[in-house]
């Protein structure tokens, strides 16, 4: 057998062990070697502007495609500006497996280029973190990483691969390549806690059922579906969970966006919350009080984080469904799910007003409504800001898995991550529409993607919600300080549409209501990569601002 360098023994492990497809990165010195690899193996790779943006992609895609996401960034700033996306990933908890450069580990403590004890600073927001120090070894601790980033709960994973083994050479016939293994959690809860889970959903009069990423992590659509129907629950999706089950599921009550939740909840006499945090987007439970609660997640430090629960159901999401599924009673719960949407759509009037009818300035949920108007269900949608994310949330529905994401809202509320995310989305499903709705703030992040858009064809379509401000924090500040004090917080109109256009995308500036659809079609019809810049009411709040100032108001 022939030498094979430490990159392209790398890259041969991915490809054909893990079935590795897509790689996300940008160039660098320290990893040029397993970059060439990919080349020999025919992995593509999407190189982007900012390694920020390479974590993002990498972590959407494993949202799109439930498997691992891969990235491979250079050492020093190149690994320092990933690691915000590294950190979202951790707290959203997606199987991302990070390959990063080094200094040369013959230079340590010389003052080398780049030399920085990477290690240390990725351990708190990792699932597990290693250097390979044997090229002989690099397929095992590629092996590794990527059972870690599977196994139990899903998370991202670190492995720093320095330039002494990348560029050195050794025999194929030294070198084995280890098995693709993937092992599922063997834990599962006691009969005594499963019986006493089942007694408390057959009990109930006014239940609700909030599910999480960890639904559609495990697989479960099926054995998520023969529960809800069995029981009669009305349900949320919530998080990378929605689309586990349609929005259109009879069901579902998704179409109440969080407003849903939040009239629901505090009625609720049982609640059964899956594969779900209650963090702060939940209240961290101080929206239901009085309910028991029933919670189920691979995680054991989950089931009574922030709230003790009546029954604490440790194990795979699917696995404890179908354990449950012979124990509880097929129930009716049709009135109550009446009576739980007439009750969140009366707090929606308005909001249901603003969609159907045309105002000047435009209103962003009248936006969401038109975007809708022209895609519909069977498009991908993604929001990313503050007002904007909630707009969004409420607004776009899809009949897809993951059909609509909101990655802001994980623990971390990020922005920046819309357009890598939609980018994602259109390359894991380039037949279907994919459309990011960016806040004009958060749009500033990781604008420059469009260049990595119009190089490797990928048309997206993101729609600014430009109100000329950090909406969230504006709004926020004129209720706690006064308007006349508001600090840091205005933009100003600026034209990103012509950003885009100057990169080789779509661009085109939206300020009438009946100039949204058109535009939109445009854009579609464009084949490009494309920015529709929609000039909206700079005075509208998002109810999501208004219950964080609430939140804040009572420290």
């Amino acid at each position: 057998m022939a030498d094979i360098y430490g990159g392209h023994l790398a890259a041969k492990y991915m490809k054909k062990v893990e079935n590795v497809t897509t790689v996300f990165t940008i160039s660098g010195g320290h990893i040029e070697n397993i970059l060439d690899g990919f080349t020999e193996y025919k992995i593509r790779t999407i190189d982007v502007r900012h390694e920020q943006a390479a974590a993002m992609m990498a972590h959407a895609w494993s949202i799109y495609n439930n498997e691992p996401g891969v990235c491979l960034v250079t050492a020093g700033p190149g690994f320092t500006n990933a690691l915000t996306g590294i950190a979202n990933a951790y707290l959203d908890n997606a199987p991302l497996v990070v390959l990063c450069g080094r200094h040369p580990l013959r230079d340590d403590l010389t003052g080398a280029l780049q030399e920085m004890n990477q290690i240390d600073m990725v351990k708190p927001v990792t699932k597990w973190s290693a250097t390979c120090y044997d090229i002989k070894r690099i397929p095992e601790y590629l092996s590794i990483a990527f059972r870690q980033a599977t196994m139990g709960r899903p998370g991202p994973v670190f492995l720093e691969l320095p330039p002494d083994i990348l560029f050195a050479a050794v025999d194929e016939k030294d070198v084995t390549l280890p098995r693709r293994r993937r092992h599922k959690s063997a834990t599962h809860p006691d009969e005594s806690e499963l019986a006493e889970a089942a007694r408390i959903i057959n009990s109930a009069q006014r239940p609700m059922f909030i599910g999480g990423s960890g639904v559609r992590m495990s697989g479960s659509t099926d054995a998520l579906k023969a529960f809800i129907e069995k029981t009669g629950f009305p349900f949320a999706l919530l998080n990378n969970g929605r689309g586990a089950l349609p929005d259109s599921h009879s069901q579902s009550i998704n179409d109440g966006g969080f407003t849903g939740i939040m009239t629901g909840a505090p009625q609720a006499d049982v609640i059964v919350a899956a594969g779900v945090r209650f963090n702060w987007v939940m209240q961290a439970t101080k929206l239901f009080p009085d309910a028991k609660v029933v919670r189920i997640d691979i995680e054991e430090s989950e089931i009574d984080r922030n709230r003790t629960s009546e029954v604490g159901l440790v194990g795979d999401c699917g696995y404890v469904f179908n354990q449950l599924l012979p124990l509880v009673q097929k129930r009716d719960h049709s009135q109550w799910i009446t009576k739980l949407r007439n009750a969140y759509k009366a707090f929606m009037i308005t909001e249901l007003e603003q969609r159907e009818n045309p105002s000047d300035p435009i209103h962003p949920n009248r936006l969401v409504a038109q975007i809708m108007a022209t895609f519909g269900e069977d498009a991908y949608y993604v929001a990313d800001g503050g007002d904007t994310s909630y707009y969004g949330l409420a607004g776009f529905a899809s009949s897809n898995p993951a059909g609509v994401l909101v990655p802001a809202g994980a623990l971390l509320g990020c922005l920046g991550t819309g357009i890598p995310f939609a980018m994602a989305g259109k390359l894991s499903h380039p037949d279907k529409p994919v459309i990011v709705l960016n806040g004009d703030g958060s749009f500033g992040f990781n604008s420059m993607e469009f260049d990595t858009a119009v190089r490797h064809d990928i048309p997206i379509i993101c729609v600014v919600n430009n109100d000329c401000a950090w909406g969230m924090i504006k709004h926020s500040q004129g209720m706690s300080i006064g308007k006349d004090r508001c600090t840091c917080a205005e933009l100003g109109m600026r034209h990103y549409e012509k950003m885009v256009e100057g990169l080789g995308g779509y661009g085109e500036l939206v300020t009438e209501d009946d100039q949204i659809i058109p535009a939109l079609r445009r854009a579609m019809e464009s084949g490009k990569p494309a920015c529709i810049n929609v000039v909206t009411d700079p005075t509208v709040t998002s109810p999501a601002t208004v219950m964080f100032y609430q939140n804040f108001a009572d420290l």
